[in-house]
């Protein structure tokens, strides 16, 4: 698509970056991509330090960056106000994001476009294949635990995520929308935003070629990383649920929820000798129970903000 009177397709890039030397090489791996003819990219870096560590950084790299890019300083540890700062940053018909530890290979961008032009969908996503190091337990690389892709419901995406995926900056749908500050130092705020997305009648499909890599640190390499998020997940859920229901409502939603953790519980005890089926059913029970905790209002774990969280 040729936007009129412009001769170009503008597209916006923003890596939201809080202490992350993995930058360089996500930067790096943008500058290597082909972009599409009638293309203009630009990137968008939102440092969320209190201090502004990315800048130097970024601007070494403006010089061998075949794209503009921007450097956005907004010091509040919150996830929120990064994501929020690209949002307003953005003066492009599309705005892709990407997090600051994943490579792009050279036809990322391109096969987001393309999906976008072939549905006119208001959001596209891609999936994120996650790059095990070699001592991860056999169970984790079998598994396959960390890598990202959408959850359908029903034949639809009913919500999404941000470590890889291309907004429609022209959608009615998409107009004045912002991540919510009071999820951007506990995580959620991706799956809050996109929710209220479907909610309203947008639209999200999928790019399967459209692959990000991301290595796992080994500070992730572990059930109790992994629990952790799922739990944190399934908070954020039933705050949403909780958001729609009242009274009775959401009580029977928490009795629902409690009985998928008893399940998954039960299936975990019975699976201890299958470690892939063991662990698959007891993070579902730790997502089963965030939602139980979620939707009775318990706070959440805050995740961003923290070095170690991300």
């Amino acid at each position: 698509m040729i936007v009129a009177g412009s001769g170009k397709l503008r597209i916006d890039i923003g890596i939201c970056t809080y202490r992350r030397p993995e930058l360089e090489v996500t930067l790096r791996s943008l500058f290597a991509l082909d972009v599409p003819e009638h293309t203009q990219v630009r990137l968008i870096v939102a440092d969320n330090d209190a201090e502004p560590s990315a800048q130097a950084l970024v601007e070494r790299l403006k010089a061998v960056s075949p794209f503009e890019i921007e450097y956005v300083h907004c010091p509040k540890s919150n996830i929120s106000i990064a994501r929020n700062a690209c949002l307003a940053a953005c003066q492009a018909d599309y705005l892709a994001f990407i997090d600051d530890d994943e490579t792009a290979g050279p036809g990322w961008l391109a096969a987001l476009v393309d999906r976008a032009e072939a549905t006119s969908a208001d959001a596209i996503l891609g999936p994120v294949r996650a790059i095990y190091p070699d001592d991860v337990p056999a169970w984790m690389r079998s598994g396959d635990f960390h890598s990202t892709n959408p959850v359908w419901v029903d034949g639809r995406i009913v919500t999404g995520y941000t470590c890889n995926v291309l907004l429609d900056m022209r959608s009615p749908k998409l107009a004045a929308r912002k991540f919510a500050l009071s999820l951007g130092q506990s995580g959620g705020e991706d799956t809050h935003y996109f929710t209220q997305l479907t909610d309203a009648g947008g639209q999200i499909e999928f790019a399967r070629e459209a692959m990000l890599e991301e290595p796992v640190p080994h500070k992730r390499a572990s059930f109790s990383w992994l629990a952790k998020r799922r739990f944190r997940s399934g908070q954020t859920h039933g705050r949403i649920v909780a958001a729609k229901s009242a009274g009775l409502s959401r009580i029977k939603k928490a009795a629902i929820a409690a009985m998928k953790f008893a399940y998954c519980a039960v299936v975990t005890v019975g699976a201890v000798a299958v470690p892939v089926t063991r662990t698959r059913y007891a993070l579902r029970a730790a997502l089963h129970a965030g939602s139980v905790m979620g939707t009775l209002g318990m706070r959440e774990i805050r995740q961003y903000g923290m070095v170690e969280a991300t």
